[in-house]
C-alpha cells in the first residue's frame, strides 16, 4: 500500500509540535490533499486537534501498545492508497519507555512504519548552538529517517543567517522557520494542553498559522520527502470477524466531559459486533434506550462536578443499571463519576453516582503516570495470565483503587493492585488500549449479549 507519509518529531516536549503539525495539516488541507493524522504514544488530546483541523478521526500508534506489524496495520486502517498521513510525535525523538528504552519511542514508530522525520527545533534562544543540536541527532539516527528540519520561534533574519550554515556543516535540508505568534498558542493545564473547544478561536489560529506556515515553510518539500516512503506491505491478519450476530448495543459517554477515548477501542468494539450509541452525563436524562453495557471513558468530570451532581437522572438511570447487570467498563473519569462522592478543582465534594463506596479528590500531585501491564487475578475480562496494556495519568486518588488486578510498570518492574472488577465490570484508572488484548473487548461484548438476552426473556 502506498501511503505518503511523514512524522512531525522534536528534540523535547514543548517544542510546539502540535501547533506545527495542525498548521501543516491546515496548509496541506488548503492545497487540496488528500490528508489523514495519527498521533505517536498514549494522549487523547493532540488527536482531537487534528480531527478538529481535519473533520475526521486521527489514531493513535504505539509500539509499546502493539507490536511492528499490528502497528503497520493500524497505521493502514481506514486509509485509501496515495492517502497522505501526518504522524505527530511525542515527548523527544528518542524518548520511549521509562524515557530510556526505544520502544515506545517517536523514532521506533517511524522506524517500524518507514517513516521520514521532519524535526522541528525550538530555536528561540539559540545561534550557532542549533548546528550541535541537530548533529547528535543526526548521528543517533541509525536508520537516516530524519529529512528536515524547521527552526520554531525564530526571525526571519536570523533564520537566513542560520539555515545556510545547517545545511553546508550537516547536509540536511532546512525546510523553513516559524516564527513566534503571541497570538497563536495552545495553553496547557495540569494534565496537559487544553481541549480544542476551550481555546478561544482555535480554527482562526490554525487557519493564521497555517498562513504563515505557508509563508515561510517548504510545504511542497515536506510533500516531496513523505512521497519518499516507500511501500507498506498490507497486514490483513487483524481483520476481526465479529463474535456475534445479536449487535448488543454499548451505550458509550461522550460529551465535553468525558472524551477520552482511543478511536482502535471504540472500532475493535464495533468489528466485535457491538453497536455504539453515544450519549451525555452531563446533558442527557438518562441512557439511550435498549442498550446492553455502558463503557465511560476518561475527561476532566473535575471540571463539570457541580453539573454532573445536579443531573440527578442521569446519576439514577446509571447506578440503577449498574446494580441491575448492565455491564461497564469505567477508566479514569468515568471511574471517578461512579463514586459515591468527588472533590472538584476548587476543592469542593458533590456526590456522584454511588456505585462504588468510596470518595475521589485531588492529591494535589500526579499520583501515577506512564505505561502499565496489567493481569487479572481472576481471570473474566482477561483469560488467566494474560496481560492487556495501557497508560495511567492523574492527579486524582480513590479511596478505593480496586485489587482485582496487578499493574506492572514495564521497565521498573513496580507492581501495584489496581482495578474493581467481576464477571461483568472493570471500573478503575488506568487506560486501557483494547488492540493489545483483544480478548478484553471480546468478553465486554459477550456480557452484553448475555445481559441482552436476559432482558429480553424478562
Amino acid at each position: 500500500m502506498k501511503l505518503p507519509r511523514i512524522m512531525i518529531a522534536a528534540p523535547k516536549s514543548s517544542s510546539g509540535k502540535t501547533m506545527i503539525t495542525c498548521a501543516l495539516l491546515q496548509a496541506l488541507k488548503n492545497k487540496g490533499e488528500r490528508i489523514c493524522a495519527c498521533k505517536c504514544g498514549p494522549d487523547y488530546i493532540d488527536p482531537m486537534f487534528h480531527k478538529k483541523v481535519l473533520g475526521i478521526t486521527s489514531r493513535n500508534l504505539d509500539t509499546f501498545f502493539t507490536d511492528a506489524k499490528r502497528t503497520r496495520s493500524l497505521l493502514q486502517a481506514e486509509k485509501r492508497e496515495n492517502d497522505m498521513v501526518v504522524i505527530e510525535g511525542v515527548m523527544g525523538l528518542f524518548d520511549g519507555l521509562g524515557g530510556i528504552q526505544e520502544e515506545g519511542s517517536s523514532y521506533h514508530l517511524a522506524k517500524v512504519t518507514g517513516t521520514p522525520i521532519v524535526l522541528v527545533v525550538d530555536a528561540k534562544g539559540m545561534g550557532r548552538s542549533v548546528i550541535p543540536l541537530l548533529a547528535g541527532f543526526l548521528a543517533y539516527d541509525t536508520e537516516h529517517l530524519i529529512r528536515g528540519v524547521i527552526l520554531n520561534r525564530m526571525s526571519k533574519a536570523y533564520y537566513e543567517v542560520l539555515k545556510p550554515l545547517i545545511e553546508k556543516e550537516l547536509g540536511i535540508i532546512v525546510l523553513g522557520f516559524f516564527p513566534e505568534e503571541k497570538g497563536i498558542s495552545i495553553e496547557s493545564r495540569y494534565l496537559g494542553l487544553k481541549l480544542p473547544d476551550e481555546i478561544e478561536n482555535l480554527k482562526n489560529q490554525v487557519e493564521t498559522a497555517a498562513k504563515k506556515l505557508a509563508a515561510t515553510v517548504l510545504v511542497d518539500g515536506i510533500v516531496s520527502i513523505a512521497r519518499t516512503a516507500g511501500e507498506l506491505k498490507e497486514e490483513a491478519d487483524f481483520a476481526y470477524l465479529p463474535i456475534t450476530e445479536e449487535k448488543p448495543v454499548i451505550a458509550v459517554a461522550r460529551d465535553e466531559v468525558f472524551c477520552f477515548y482511543y478511536e482502535e477501542n471504540l472500532a475493535l468494539l464495533e468489528q466485535l459486533g457491538a453497536k455504539l450509541a453515544f450519549f451525555s452525563p452531563l446533558h442527557d436524562k438518562q441512557l439511550p434506550d435498549h442498550c446492553h453495557g455502558i463503557l465511560l471513558g476518561g475527561g476532566y468530570p473535575e471540571l463539570a462536578a457541580e453539573e454532573l451532581s445536579r443531573n440527578k437522572q442521569m446519576l439514577t438511570s446509571i447506578r440503577n443499571a449498574m446494580k441491575g447487570g448492565m455491564p461497564s467498563v469505567a477508566e479514569c473519569g468515568g471511574f471517578l463519576y461512579l463514586h459515591e462522592s468527588m472533590e472538584d478543582c476548587k476543592g469542593r465534594v458533590f456526590p456522584m453516582a454511588g456505585v462504588i463506596p468510596a470518595s475521589c479528590k485531588n492529591a494535589g500531585k500526579l499520583v501515577r503516570f506512564g505505561y502499565i501491564e496489567m493481569t487479572q487475578r481472576q481471570g473474566f475480562f482477561l483469560p488467566e495470565g494474560e496481560k492487556i496494556r495501557g497508560h495511567e495519568f492523574h492527579y486524582y486518588d480513590s479511596t478505593d483503587n480496586g485489587n482485582d488486578c496487578v499493574a506492572v510498570k514495564p521497565v521498573s518492574g513496580r507492581q501495584y493492585p489496581c482495578i474493581i472488577a467481576g464477571k461483568n465490570h472493570w471500573w478503575g484508572f488506568p487506560h486501557l488500549y483494547y488492540p493489545s488484548n483483544p480478548a478484553f473487548a471480546r468478553h465486554f461484548i459477550e456480557e452484553a449479549v448475555t445481559y441482552k438476552k436476559v432482558m429480553n426473556e424478562v
